[in-house]
């Protein structure tokens, strides 16, 4: 295919004038061939052919190059020879005998016959010679495929590369000229079998001459065919153009091959005389060789002896240590078979124990607003029963101040009311079976009793969250959701595999693991109440107390020294965090010592509490500030009577300020629980600046002058921390109590005043209560004022009562 597209592209660029010229060669040649069958000699038909398809190669090489000068030289010199009279008359008519095709015409059996007779003459006689032989060009590949006169190696040297497949060149150039297609198929049927016989004859012949393959004359042969039209020109002079054309199997080539012969040269007869000396030379060269080369083979030896030596212990010791890398790896994979089943069990049930957990702070939620709730309606029922600022006239007759119904409002107020002295009258006994009585003063207690339809919805409702988390693992191994069964599996691990368990971060995710199961555990678990349990004694606890401490020595940075404090960092003090958040009340003293008990627990035993970088620690700081703060803002409230009506000590508006100042006084010793805990500043700001100076001091302004005055300002002192005041230097305590200060100087110079005039006995009271004042500005390190007042009423035992603080 690759030839046949190179033809017709060299046949497209054929010219009209250049196929002129062709046909003209093409009548030359035969004429030619008349005179050469006249004389006998033997010829072939095809060398002008071949010469027809050299010009045609010719052409297609460099076809359009030529110019139009050039091919109009060519028509005028094929002009000239036609008009040139033809010789040899009796050369014509031999031919004319013969039947010789004229242009144009058929050749018919007898013509073929005559001239494959001729053609086998001329082999026979040995004057046949191939047009390919000429010097200096190689042979051109004729148009019949089956004329393979050379070897493969040759062929391939020799091969134009615009050979044609399909058709000769005779059959190209009979259709240019205008022969039928069908015409010439005679003609190639009959060259067959003489194609054939010439191949055979050839390579015949290429065996015999193959020593003479570089020795060729073919130019004097060559004129015998080219004499009277190319007897001095070369092939492409005629047309004016360089020939530059040059076979593949040219002489140059033939002649480079038959060079590369080696010369040999002839041995010289003179030799080098033997002696012993030189063959024992020889010898001892040999010797000494031979063993440089056995030392080098010894050295080898000696290596690979030992390399040998190396393997096999090294197949030993790898043979000895593949059993335990084999049961590694089965432990291994069993171990992480096992961790993702207890991962997926755990994907399904955490989000049932989330629910579950939310379900039970939700319950002690509402218990503690609604505790919250009815102490806040009690305080806003009393307030609006005694106030002396409520106008009666100006409210509208069935609506009360703030519009709600008053019929209505009364009978809950009446409800609340009864209920409420109920709980006090129920208190009050159990106190006088307790004998606390004397001690006992109204607003110190606790009002958080519950009614039994209250306590029977709540234990329901918690009865039934408890015998939901029965049921979370009811369809579960025991390996899955015991702590024990899990705890063994990675402690095996750590036993036997600790490398693989370090790498494997099992320290750091051991506390993310037993998260669900310790909070199921700790569903109920309340440190408010006073039967909850202590969680260090739980099972959980006591289960991982000892995980990770083997006989063995301890590992630097193990993580699993740190797996209780971990947990208790991630799941105590979240669920600490939601109970001081929503269920503690500031109020009650005992659940504010019984919070302030479990911190500091847990800020004593567990250094990572205490770690200022814990999220968790923070979150249950500011939990706890943030109670703190709206118990300031919403429960406290101090009511303002004038001094006459609080004279009356049995009455409703005195008994309510009595009751909401020691609740204040109570809420401020609760406040001052939690020194060590929260910083100084933080309390100071809550108890003195919040609530001391702001309802404290307004109470005591409005109390009556004198011992009760004194005795409540004891109080308020003891609930002052003592470490406050120990490291004060100079005169004055700190900033915020110096309202305080002010309040005792005051209450000092009043009772002095009102001693004047009075008898000794109650002048004796009066100095003793003054005494008593300057002790209390000595307990708070505010010296300046107990001089002051000592200055002021001539108390001269100052140091006495300042040593005795």
């Amino acid at each position: 295919k690759e030839t046949e597209e190179v033809f017709k592209v060299k046949k497209s660029s054929y010219s009209k004038k250049i196929v002129k010229q062709l046909k003209k060669e093409y009548k030359e040649d035969l004429e030619k061939s008349k005179v050469r069958t006249e004389v006998n000699s033997p010829t072939d038909v095809e060398p002008p052919l071949e010469k027809t398809g050299q010009i045609k190669d010719i052409g297609q090489e460099d076809g359009t190059a030529n110019s139009e000068h050039g091919e109009e030289e060519m028509e005028v010199e094929s002009e000239k020879e036609e008009e040139k009279p033809k010789a040899g008359g009796a050369f014509s008519s031999a031919l004319s005998s013969l039947n010789v095709l004229r242009p144009g015409e058929i050749p018919d059996a007898a013509f073929i016959h005559a001239a494959r007779k001729k053609r086998q003459m001329a082999r026979e006689l040995g004057d046949f010679t191939p047009v390919d032989s000429e010097p200096g060009k190689g042979r051109l590949v004729r148009e019949d495929e089956n004329d393979a006169s050379d070897d493969e190696d040759d062929d391939e040297k020799r091969r134009i590369v615009f050979t044609v497949k399909e058709k000769s060149q005779r059959q190209k150039i009979a259709e240019e000229i205008g022969i039928e297609g069908s015409d010439d198929e005679a003609l190639v049927a009959g060259e067959q079998d003489e194609e054939l016989s010439r191949w055979e004859q050839e390579q015949i012949r290429k065996g015999i001459n193959i020593p003479q393959a570089c020795i060729y004359q073919p130019a004097e042969v060559n004129n015998l065919y080219y004499q009277n039209t190319y007897q001095t020109l070369s092939y492409g002079s005629s047309y004016g153009i360089p020939y530059t054309y040059a076979a593949y199997g040219s002489s140059e080539t033939k002649s480079q091959k038959t060079d590369n012969t080696v010369p040999f040269k002839t041995p010289s007869n003179e030799m080098t005389p033997v002696t012993i000396d030189l063959v024992k030379k020889q010898l001892k060269d040999r010797l000494d060789s031979m063993k440089e080369l056995h030392k080098a083979n010894r050295q080898q030896y000696e290596k690979h002896q030992q390399s040998r030596e190396d393997s096999t212990k090294a197949i030993e010791r790898l043979e000895g240590s593949s059993g335990g890398i084999g049961e590694q790896y089965k432990f291994l994979q069993e171990m992480r078979g096992y961790v993702q089943d207890l991962l997926e069990c755990f994907s399904e049930k955490v989000p049932l124990i989330n629910e579950l957990e939310s379900a039970m702070h939700q319950l002690y939620k509402q218990r503690a607003s609604r505790l919250v709730q009815r102490r806040q309606d009690d305080i806003k029922d009393e307030s609006s029963e005694f106030s002396s600022h409520s106008n009666k006239a100006l409210m509208a007759p069935n609506l009360e101040s703030f519009g709600r119904d008053r019929v209505i409002y009364q009978e809950q107020v009446k409800r609340r009311t009864a209920e409420r002295e109920a709980r006090r009258a129920r208190r009050r006994q159990a106190r006088e079976q307790t004998g606390k009585m004397a001690d006992h003063l109204e607003g110190l207690s606790s009002d958080d009793e519950e009614t039994s339809t209250d306590i029977t919805n709540f234990n329901m409702e918690r009865d039934r969250i408890l015998k939901e988390s029965s049921k979370v693992f009811e369809d579960v191994l025991e390996s899955f959701c015991s702590i024990d069964c899990i705890k063994s599996q990675f402690e095996a691990w750590r036993s036997k595999y600790f490398a693989s368990y370090k790498d494997a971060y099992i320290g750091l995710c051991l506390p993310k693991l037993f998260n669900p199961l310790i909070r199921l555990q700790l569903l109920i678990w309340t440190p408010l109440e006073g039967k909850c349990r202590d969680f260090e004694t739980m099972l959980w606890f006591e289960s991982l107390l000892f995980y990770g401490c083997e006989e063995q020595e301890q590992v630097k940075d193990d993580a699993d020294i740190s797996l209780l404090p971990t947990i208790v960092e991630r799941v105590v003090l979240p669920k600490l965090t939601v109970i001081s958040e929503n269920i503690w009340d500031p109020f009650s003293t005992t659940q504010t010592s019984r919070m302030v008990a479990i911190v500091q627990k847990l800020v004593d035993g567990y250094p990572s509490v205490v770690n200022a970088e814990n999220k968790n620690t923070q979150m249950l700081l500011k939990a706890l500030l943030l109670r703190m703060r709206r118990t300031l803002d919403d429960d406290v409230f101090m009511p303002l009577y004038p001094k006459n009506i609080l004279e009356n000590k049995n009455s409703g508006p005195y008994l309510f300020f009595q009751r909401q100042f020691w609740s204040s006084v109570k809420l401020l010793g609760n406040f001052l629980q939690w020194y060590g805990i929260l910083s100084n500043k933080t309390l100071q700001e809550l108890s003195i600046d919040g609530l001391l100076n702001r309802y404290i001091l307004m109470a005591f302004q409005n109390s009556e002058y004198g011992e009760d005055s004194i005795k409540k300002a004891q109080s308020v002192i003891a609930c002052f921390p003592k470490q406050w005041f120990a490291n004060l230097k100079g005169d004055k305590t700190i900033s915020q109590l110096e309202n305080f200060c002010r309040y005792l100087v005051h209450l000092a110079d009043t009772i002095y005043r009102n001693s004047i005039g009075c008898s000794d006995v109650e002048k004796r009271n009066a100095r003793e209560h003054i005494k008593q004042i300057i002790k209390l500005l000595a307990s708070i390190r505010a010296l300046d004022h107990a001089v002051a007042v000592a200055n002021d009423h001539n108390v001269k035992e100052l140091k006495i009562l300042i040593e005795g603080k």
